[in-house]
């Protein structure tokens, strides 16, 4: 069966049956015999009360069974102790009824029929009309049918609603998997296919902005890329046989920028890819930040935080924010603090430069987003603050910007602690 809502539904009608079939063993074979024996026994004495005795004439005999075909609409039929007819009313009894047996059912005329033992030792058969009264248990073996009907007849709509939403989502999947990575599953309900439906919907969204950004970020290579490589050649026509040394020096910054870039794409690229650190080890992150800030001619203050990761990557880390802060703050060397925090590491390092307006904090972590009047320098192509972030975030840590007491930037990366 290929169909889920089918599988559903005929599953519900199958417990239904068994139901069914469970209900009527259990009546079959577990009912109360004494008590019906006792009931045929207690219709008996009053059926000896209502007829005249054996004695009577045959005819006062007929009259009152009669009286009583009239009154309860059923085919009454008496015999003697011998089993002779003495009278009957209604349609007759068939041929060779056994009278020897127990008080209980018997096939009537139409169908069962009650045969009871009158206390005087006549026998008296009632069937009532249209096939009699049925056999115990028979209303509610008909009941329960009746039940099992309307619950199959409801339970279709509500499986077929249910799998309804599954197709839905699955023809979302179809057209995201088809390249339409715009669209999104309806979530009704709060139940587990809702559930299931604003998953995939979170997913499709992280999955579109992940595309998205590749895109861009391919849209902005060719540009970026473009820019230092149309200086070089600019360069390199004007190159003679008597280079001009300062144009020389420009020629291999440029160069150097575009290795830069390159490196940083591809790091970008491999740390999106992978999402995790490739390599990771224990050390201490205010020896790292020293090296660092060492080779820019600044210092270091603060405590020893062990933390665990990629030393190449964080190094990266600590080189860019550098970097960045002394491309803002000018000749002014940045102030770099490590210190502990409640879990982890905490790696400060602040710039006395113009600062960043506090719509932008968030924006500059974007690749190749330079905010106003950095673009119109001509260097940095935007993706160090990028990098920056995908490595702490790469390390289960993050980073903020934010703004510095009396001037200037502060950023603040936060790294967990190492285990052990």
């Amino acid at each position: 069966m290929r169909r889920l809502y089918l599988q559903f539904y005929l599953t519900i009608i199958a417990i239904l049956l068994l139901i069914v079939f469970t209900m009527g063993a259990l009546w079959r074979f577990g009912s109360d015999e004494q008590r019906f024996e006792e009931a045929f026994s207690v219709a008996g004495e009053l059926a000896t009360s209502a007829l005249p005795g054996p004695d009577a004439p045959v005819a006062q005999q007929r009259d009152a069974l009669e009286r009583l075909h009239e009154r309860l609409r059923s085919d009454l039929s008496l015999y003697t102790r011998d089993g002779a007819l003495i009278a009957q009313a209604g349609r007759p009894m068939p041929p060779h009824v056994r009278l020897d047996r127990e008080p209980g059912w018997m096939r009537g005329p139409g169908g069962p029929a009650w045969l009871l033992k009158l206390n005087d030792g006549r026998t008296l058969v009632v069937a009532l009309p249209h096939g009699g009264p049925w056999r115990p248990g028979a209303y509610l073996l008909i009941g329960l049918a009746a039940i099992a009907f309307a619950v199959g007849l409801g339970a279709y709509p509500i499986a077929r609603r249910l799998t309804r939403r599954l197709e839905r989502l699955k023809t979302s999947v179809d057209q995201f998997g088809g390249g339409d990575l715009s669209v999104r599953a309806p979530v009704q309900g709060k139940d587990e296919v809702a559930a299931l439906a604003a998953s995939f919907n979170q997913s499709a969204a992280r999955i579109e902005e992940l595309v998205r950004s590749h895109k861009l970020l391919l849209a902005n290579c060719s540009h970026e890329l473009r820019t230092p490589l149309t200086r070089i050649n600019m360069a390199l026509a004007l190159l003679g046989e008597n280079a001009d040394p300062k144009l020389t020096a420009h020629l291999k910054a440029d160069i150097a920028e575009l290795d830069q870039l390159i490196e940083e794409i591809l790091l970008a690229s491999r740390l999106e890819a992978v999402g995790t650190p490739e390599r990771a080890e224990t050390f201490d992150l205010l020896a790292l930040a020293a090296e660092e800030a060492a080779r820019d001619g600044s210092s270091v203050d603060g405590v020893s935080a062990p933390v665990r990761g990629d030393r190449v990557l964080l190094r990266r880390l600590v080189r860019n924010l550098i970097d960045n802060a002394r491309r803002h703050a000018g000749d002014e060397s940045p102030e770099i603090t490590v210190a502990t925090h409640a879990g982890g590491a905490l790696l400060t390092v602040r710039d006395r430069g113009a600062g960043v307006p506090i719509e932008e904090r968030e924006r500059i972590f974007e690749p190749f987003y330079r905010p106003a009047g950095f673009a119109e320098s001509g260097r940095g192509a935007g993706l160090g603050l990028a990098l920056v972030r995908q490595i702490a975030r790469s390390h289960g840590g993050d980073i903020t910007c934010e703004a510095a007491d009396g001037g200037g930037t502060r950023f603040v990366v936060r790294l967990p602690a190492a285990e052990g």
